[in-house]
């Protein structure tokens, strides 16, 4: 009898140990450690990278930023204080020429805003996943902010070069080139020539 009732005893420990050991394994993982996917950051068009290729803290936020594609709340908040480092120095370097405008300096005043909110959050123990992965996507909104001006401004340049005359002569709002054909661009401007020498010939016929 003692020895059937250290069986039912060992037999009952083993049944809770797999019940635990389920339970364990059915337990989810915590959100901060899950991996979420987020919107990758708009680049510089392809066609200006030459543009850009002496720029190395612009480059270097942009390689940064591929890791945050697809990251956990905890990793991205172990990563803040380097992208935060990283994006201190583009706003704080000698910008090329071309770029050192109050418009495009406010855009990286707001991706910097946005990197020391990130920052901040691993100072807060009881920060959620949730608010983690919203701060991330702020973040990356705020540098593809930062690169569709730089496109805005190179595209500009581009335009003005590629038409001999000045865009302000004919009031072109070359913010909006975009939606404006070059060949249409020229067009009008043949025509008016075209148009100012026949009144210059009609002049000096009846002179």
């Amino acid at each position: 009898m003692k020895y059937i009732y250290l069986l039912l005893v060992s037999l009952l420990v083993v049944s809770c140990g797999k019940k635990q050991d389920e339970n364990a394994v059915k337990k989810p993982k915590p959100l901060m450690s899950l991996v979420q996917s987020h919107s990758a950051t708009r680049n510089v068009n392809p066609t200006f990278l030459k543009d850009v290729k002496d720029w190395k803290e612009l480059k270097a936020i942009d390689s940064f930023f591929v890791k945050f594609r697809k990251i956990s709340p905890d990793e991205a908040l172990s990563n803040a204080i380097e992208l935060k480092d990283l994006i201190k120095s583009l706003k704080d370097s000698v910008k090329p020429s071309s770029f050192n405008m109050p418009s495009l300096n406010a855009r990286v005043n707001i991706l910097y805003n946005e990197v020391l909110r990130l920052a901040d959050l691993t100072e807060i123990g009881a920060i959620t996943a949730e608010e983690v992965n919203t701060q991330v996507d702020k973040t990356m909104s705020a540098f593809s902010d930062v690169n569709t001006k730089v496109n805005t401004i190179l595209a500009k340049k581009r335009f003005e070069n590629e038409i001999d005359i000045d865009v302000k002569f004919i009031g072109l709002d070359t913010t909006k080139i975009d939606s404006v054909s070059k060949k249409t661009i020229n067009l009008r401007l043949k025509e008016q020539q075209i148009n100012r020498n026949n009144l210059d010939k009609g002049a000096n016929k009846r002179q």
